[in-house]
C-alpha cells in the first residue's frame, strides 16, 4: 500500500469522525465543514484510484452522508 493511498484512507476516515462527532453535537456548522471535507478526500481517493473503507452503517443519516457508493 503506498503513503498516498494510507494517507487518503486516514483522511476519510478523520473526515467521516468529524462529521459524526459535529452531528452528534448538533453543531449544524461543524457538520457542514465535515461534509465538505467528506465530499472532497472521497473524490480525490475515486480520482486516483484509492479505495476507502466502506461508511458506517448506523444512525438514521448514514446513508445519505457518503455520496461514494
Amino acid at each position: 500500500m503506498s503513503a498516498f493511498a494510507e494517507a487518503m484512507r486516514e483522511r476519510v476516515r478523520a473526515a467521516r469522525a468529524s462529521l459524526a462527532a459535529a452531528r452528534q453535537a448538533g453543531d449544524a456548522y461543524a457538520a457542514a465543514i465535515a461534509e465538505d471535507e467528506l465530499d472532497d478526500a472521497l473524490r480525490l481517493a475515486r480520482a486516483h484510484g484509492v479505495t476507502t473503507d466502506p461508511p458506517p452503517s448506523s444512525g438514521p443519516r448514514a446513508c445519505e452522508v457518503h455520496k461514494d457508493r
